[in-house]
């Protein structure tokens, strides 16, 4: 027996409880951005994934219209800072409100370094930077889907594994569940991916 949920007998609010207790885990992009007067940004955001390999294209959503989206429109750059365990109080911090012209960076004293092709600054100790220039911005209901082309992916060296990508464990992601809760790095098992359909067994 399964309980039914119809969007148009809820809250739009209620709804958006719903969802993110059942879409999860959820990835959390670090976005960091500069308004076109050079004011630094940084908000976390847990609707993120990649939305294509090739090009390399990510993609966050805003759920209605937020400074990081207003600043990546007038100035087509952002960085994706992966967001681990060490930085989840920061992170958590900068989801509060701030004024549009307070840098979230010097507010809660988050380092930062330059970021190679774009002009926002990276979180200097996020594990994986993606530096991204603006693909474009799609509007879906109350919120902003946003897709960056990637130009450049900078990975701290102490998180890069032998066959040179990024080790999980190292890396320490956080994801967004349900509620007020968060997730830690998760337990890992490796499969092989199958190259063809597994054959049934035989009824004994």
């Amino acid at each position: 027996m399964r309980a039914l949920f119809d969007p148009a007998e809820l809250t739009p609010s209620r709804f958006y409880r719903l969802l993110t207790a059942s879409v999860m885990p959820r990835p959390i992009a670090w976005v960091s951005t500069v308004s076109a007067d050079g004011v630094a940004n940084l908000a976390p955001y847990s609707f993120f994934t990649v939305a294509s390999s090739e090009p390399p294209v990510v993609q966050f959503t805003s759920v209605g219209r937020k400074d990081s989206l207003r600043n990546i429109e007038a100035t087509g750059e952002f960085v994706i800072n992966v967001a681990s365990v060490p930085l989840q109080a920061l992170v958590n911090d900068s989801a509060a409100y701030f004024d549009a012209d307070a840098d979230e960076f010097t507010e809660l004293e988050i380092r930062r370094e330059p970021s190679e092709r774009v002009r926002p600054s990276r979180v200097a100790d996020s594990p994986i930077a993606i530096e991204c220039t603006l693909h474009r911005v799609i509007e879906v209901g109350n919120s902003f889907v946003v897709m960056g082309d990637v130009v450049t992916v900078a990975v701290r060296s102490e998180v890069l594994a032998a066959d040179g990508l990024p080790d999980s464990a190292a890396v320490a992601p956080l994801s967004r569940l349900g509620r007020r809760e968060w997730g830690l790095p998760p337990a890992v098992i490796e499969l092989e991916r199958p190259t063809a359909p597994p054959k049934p067994t035989e009824a004994s």
